[in-house]
């Protein structure tokens, strides 16, 4: 969400960011940072009066498929990321829930994981390196272009995942992968109630299957994607051509599989209405039925809910389509969960903040002093419960 007003202001250089970073300093107008735009209503709500948008400072740097690295400017977009490393046999293995046309800096600076967080990680654990402008217009380098590097203050986990508010990240440097040999997608039909499916997924857990992504859907969900219209689990096997056929018969015996087509996964990541609130609900994997099972209550009065859940990291996504008229009460009911509760997308009347913790609000709000002293970027999502 966002209260900013004016026009946005394009750069197109790092020197730009530093020069308008510089400007806002000086007038005293806080800049709301901007990749391409789709995102605007996730994230704390923001108090800006301009636009510092990104979109301009395009283009890949410097790809070395040897080293498996490649370094791009902010604005890059994902699909171009994609479309240079495709040639290779490679891929970066950040599949962010959005359009795919997302950029790589505000992946970066959210910290957006998707179904691939399964077996790769989130961003943290794929970018290597960042180059960013702070607050008080100096530009600081993290990490580096190769992947051992390791020295120094870990700049760059600190501003992956901080929203714009230490730096507006200008340039990154990720770790890339070869792509699987072979790739196959199992939808398998799942039990309603906790206990079983409990059990199905400790069989999963102990069967010789590796698969990249494996995400739990509800019948909503599942029947928006030509799955059925039961809960499945669907799963993403990737590797050379033997083990994935050894994988697929240890699926087989997990239950009712059928094959799911591989567009399946796009269109998992671009399933959110446009004006949909979504909230993110987590706890320990092994709590995973339990946290389903609230999940689901908790929107059983908004039959166009689409729910899906990360099965390897404990993570419910609730999506409650736009003019849901039961929304205020799925949010208290999910807020009644005693695992972490986030609000990825919420209309202004309905935002709630974060749980406070005085030790960790007191160490954020010196580290955003440090690095952004003047409060000119993205002022408000900083701005702790007291």
């Amino acid at each position: 969400m966002t209260a900013t007003t004016g026009t946005a202001t394009p750069v197109r250089t790092t020197a730009d960011v530093v020069e308008r970073v510089r400007e806002a300093v000086a007038r005293a107008t806080p800049l709301r940072i901007v990749g391409r735009g789709g995102w605007l209503d996730a994230g704390h709500p923001v108090r800006a009066a301009h636009v510092l948008a990104l979109d301009g400072l395009t283009g890949i740097v410097d790809y070395t498929p040897g080293d498996l690295t490649l370094t791009a400017r902010a604005g890059t977009p994902l699909a171009e990321i994609a479309r240079a490393t495709m040639a290779e046999r490679q891929w970066l293995a950040l599949d962010p829930f959005g359009s795919p046309h997302g950029t790589l800096g505000a992946t970066v600076a959210t910290a957006s994981a998707g179904p691939l967080a399964h077996a790769f990680g989130t961003p943290r654990d794929n970018v290597l390196g960042l180059e960013a402008v702070t607050g008080d217009a100096r530009v600081i380098r993290g990490g580096g272009r190769v992947v051992k590097n390791v020295a120094g203050f870990d700049l760059t986990r600190l501003l992956t995942g901080s929203w714009g508010t230490l730096g507006v990240i200008t340039e990154v440097t990720v770790r890339l992968r070869a792509l699987p040999e072979v790739e196959e997608s199992w939808a398998i039909a799942t039990p309603d109630d906790p206990p079983t499916l409990d059990a199905l997924l400790a069989r999963l857990r102990t069967a010789s299957v590796a698969p990249l992504a494996a995400e739990l859907l509800n019948p909503a969900l599942a029947a928006r994607l030509a799955l059925g219209d039961r809960p499945v689990l669907l799963l993403r096997l990737g590797a050379n051509a033997e083990s994935v056929r050894a994988q697929r018969e240890q699926v087989a015996m997990l239950g009712d599989a059928r094959p799911a087509p591989s567009e399946v996964w796009s269109a998992l990541r671009e399933c959110e209405p446009p004006g949909a609130a979504v909230l993110r609900c987590s706890a320990l994997p092994s709590r995973l039925p339990e946290t389903w099972a609230l999940a689901c209550r908790s929107t059983h009065a908004v039959p166009d809910a689409l729910l899906h859940a990360s099965v390897g990291r404990g993570i419910v996504r609730c999506i409650i389509p736009p003019g849901a008229l039961t929304l205020g009460d799925a949010i208290r009911a999910l807020r009644a969960f005693d695992g972490t509760v986030i609000a990825e997308r919420l209309p202004a009347e309905h935002w709630f903040p974060s749980k406070s913790d005085p030790v960790r609000d007191r160490l954020a709000r010196d580290v955003a002093r440090a690095f952004d002293p003047h409060r000119v970027l993205n002022p408000g999502i900083l701005e702790l419960a007291p």
